[in-house]
This record gives structure tokens, C-alpha cells and sequence, in this order.
């Protein structure tokens, strides 16, 4: 067989299609094979420190930026966040015009909706304002305006042919690393679920992590996107893209969220916390970016989807189920080992970091099983049509082993029922 066969499909492509249909047949499939090479994507500039935002500036003037467009949601444009943004990227010379229409776990037709405010403006740079959800809409957002077509052609790994329109971001929340990462998410509610895009092209060109816009971040949403950060970490540290460059940044990642998140969720307004998980959740997110993710991720996608849960919340509630699964394999449960001495814990085995990660998450205040996170959003009998789309998200395949789809089942019962 051709390299590449007359449909454009190369034969990495078509193994991992085979691999996951046999996986939701419930056939257990092999080992994911590891890359012959890694690539390493970054963002081209970020800006950390309080106050940082007034750096954006000088940037946009490099540029040569006239018309922005502010992605952000309503909360921010209405509690002062959007119009400091504004502020420097108008004293830069840019007009800037708002959307403000950005929700969580955003959908196709929000993402479209900010498509067509962009082209009504003639915006030729996107800044957004917020956290994952305001950065993948103005990423997916970028792809199209781009590219043409529509936000679902891009669903999968490396669809669009051209780098998408300039983004800048200024990040609200430290948690999602969607800032620096190829990655974004858009909700399709059609299928009910979360299309994964993995793709160099929605990079950012500018990334600002300043804590004068996240020491106002509640404490639930505090633990939840830092819940995502440490789940970023792990999963980067277990993935078939692992290799020394994402080992250094997903170890480092893993001791800061430990160490920070519980200080920043007693009290938001610790400098010191609130700058290191700035710095942990940006890390772990160059992490994932470049070895990948795995089951936990999957599985999340998939039940936000479905039930449009929290995202972060998604991953904390399944993350020591999912490591349950995964620790039967001797790599990973090597790789766990070390996770278990980033994590400073007495015990260096992967059944410490189980516990750990699960008395964390309820230590923080998220629900101990998927029966109370999910009340009324989603009962048991969903479970198989979850699996299914688990096995088809872009994450599943970076799983260092690749579950059957009863064994997903299986997964999301334990979490349901707390079996650990």
C-alpha cells in the first residue's frame, strides 16, 4: 500500500480507524505505536507576571493591526475584563468591535455566530477574553474564517491547509492551557457530542497569563479548571507522544498543581498561588499539546457532550477512575510511579496517585462520583452511546493501551458508583 492512498488518507490514519472500530465492536485492539518522531508546537510569545497585559500593546502594533474582535462572553464584557482588553488594543491603534455571545462548552453555532460577526466587522485578528471556551471559539472561529467551509470539516487532526487569522489571548482562568496548545473543542449537539481538533494551525500568536484577571475566579471554578491542569499533566506523562521535552514540562506541571491549587481555592486572592498555576497550567498545557492525551479526555469529551457538564469537572471525577484502568499496564504504571514521586507522595505507586487525585478532587469540592456530579444530567443507560463516542474521539488514540468499548462502559460505571 501506498503512503498515502487516493482518498488522501495515509496509513497511519487508516490503523487508527481500524483500531477504534474494532474497539467499539469490543474486540481489544493492539498498542498504540509510538511516534517515529516528535514535533514540538509553542506559541510565539506569552506574557506572565501581574499587569502583564499592558505588554500586548507594543505587539499589536508590530502587527499592524486595524480592526479587532473581542471573543469573550457576557460576564466578562459586563464586569470590566473586555474593556480593559480593549483599552491597550485601541491605545495600540486598533478598532475593536465585541462578541459577546461565548458559553461554556461552546457549540457550533456559537463558533458560527462569531464567524459572522467577524466578517460583519472586517476584524483581521480575534482577541479572546476568557478561558477554553472563549479561546476555542475564537480558534475554531479562525480555522473557518481562513479556510472556508464549516467548523465540523475540521473535526480530527490536521484538516485545515492554511494557519487561521491572528489570535491573541488573555487568559481568565488557569486551567484549560488552551492558550498554548493545537488543540480546540467545539460542542456538536446534533450527535450530542465534543469535536475534538488537533491542529498547528489554530496555534495563537500572542498569549497573556495575567493574575489581575483570574484573583476573582471563585473557588469552584478555581478547582475545576486546576483539576483540569493536573489531569493535563498525568495524561501528557502517560501518552504514546511522551518523550523528555513533555516529560520535563508534565512532571514540573504535576508538583506546582499539587502544591498551589489547594491555596489558590482557600484563598484567591494568594499572588503567589495564583502566578504559579498561571505558570502549571500554561506548562502542562505544552505538554499535552505535543505528547497528547488519552482515555480521561476521551471519556470527558463525551459525557460534556452529552450532558454539557463542566469540563474540568468532567476530568477530575474520572481521572482516578480512568488511571484504575489504565495502571494495568506495566509502562503506564511505571510512568505512574514517577507521577507519584512529582507528587511528593510517601507511597511512590501508581494506587498512591489513585487515592491522591481522587482526595484531592473532594478536597476541593468536586462530587466523589459521576452519580452526583451528573444528577439529572445523566443516567447509566447512556453509558454505551458515551463509550462509543469516547472510542472515536482524537484522544483515545494518544491512550498508551486502547480499551474495549465494555471496558469504557465499565470505566464510567465504577466512576458512577464509586469503585475504586
Amino acid at each position: 500500500m501506498n503512503q498515502e492512498n487516493w482518498s488522501g488518507i495515509t496509513e497511519a490514519e487508516v490503523e487508527q480507524i481500524v483500531r477504534r472500530v474494532l474497539a467499539a465492536q469490543g474486540y481489544a485492539a493492539a498498542r498504540p505505536e509510538k511516534p517515529a518522531g516528535h514535533r514540538i508546537s509553542a506559541v510565539k510569545t506569552s506574557f506572565f507576571g501581574q499587569g502583564s497585559v499592558k505588554m500586548l500593546g507594543p505587539e499589536i502594533r508590530k502587527l499592524g493591526i486595524r480592526r479587532a474582535l473581542i471573543v469573550t462572553d457576557s460576564f466578562l464584557a459586563g464586569n470590566g475584563a473586555a474593556d480593559r482588553v480593549r483599552a491597550v488594543l485601541e491605545e495600540s491603534g486598533a478598532a475593536c468591535a465585541l462578541f459577546d455571545r461565548v458559553q461554556p462548552n461552546p457549540t457550533v453555532q456559537v463558533v458560527n455566530e462569531c464567524i459572522a460577526r467577524a466578517k460583519e466587522t472586517g476584524a483581521e485578528l480575534l482577541a479572546a477574553v476568557g478561558g477554553g471556551s472563549a479561546i476555542d471559539t475564537a480558534k475554531a472561529a479562525s480555522i473557518v474564517l481562513k479556510n472556508g467551509g464549516r467548523v465540523e470539516d475540521y473535526e480530527g487532526v490536521n484538516k485545515s491547509r492554511e494557519p487561521g487569522i491572528p489570535i491573541v489571548v488573555v487568559n481568565t482562568t488557569a486551567g484549560t492551557g488552551s492558550e498554548c496548545t493545537t488543540f480546540y473543542i467545539v460542542t456538536d449537539p446534533s450527535r450530542g457530542t465534543k469535536m475534538a481538533m488537533i491542529d498547528p494551525n489554530c496555534m495563537v500568536a500572542i498569549a497573556v497569563n495575567d493574575i489581575d484577571f483570574m484573583l476573582s475566579m471563585p473557588p469552584k471554578l478555581t478547582a475545576s479548571t486546576g483539576l483540569d491542569a493536573l489531569t493535563h499533566a498525568i495524561e501528557a506523562a502517560c501518552a504514546t507522544g511522551a518523550n523528555p521535552y513533555t516529560d520535563h514540562d508534565a512532571y514540573w506541571a504535576i508538583t506546582a498543581v499539587t502544591e498551589y491549587l489547594p491555596r489558590a481555592v482557600r484563598n484567591g486572592k494568594d499572588p503567589e498561588a495564583r502566578e504559579m498555576m498561571a505558570y502549571a497550567e500554561n506548562i502542562a498545557g505544552m505538554a499535552f499539546s505535543n505528547a497528547g492525551l488519552g482515555m480521561v479526555h476521551a471519556m470527558a469529551h463525551a459525557l460534556g457532550g452529552h450532558s454539557n457538564l463542566p469540563h474540568g469537572v468532567c476530568n477530575a471525577v474520572l481521572l482516578p477512575y480512568v488511571l484504575r484502568y489504565n495502571s494495568r499496564d506495566p509502562e503506564i504504571r511505571r510512568r505512574l510511579e514517577r507521577v507519584a514521586e512529582a507528587m511528593h507522595l510517601p507511597e511512590r505507586t501508581p494506587e498512591a496517585v489513585i487515592r491522591k487525585t481522587h482526595q484531592m478532587a473532594v478536597e476541593l469540592g468536586i462530587p466523589p462520583t459521576l452519580r452526583e456530579a451528573a444528577a439529572g444530567k445523566v443516567t447509566p443507560e447512556a453509558f454505551g452511546t458515551l463509550a462509543d463516542l469516547a472510542l472515536r474521539d482524537s484522544c483515545m488514540a494518544t491512550n498508551l493501551i486502547t480499551p474495549t468499548r465494555g471496558e469504557v462502559i465499565q470505566t464510567y460505571e465504577n466512576a458512577w458508583n464509586g469503585n475504586l
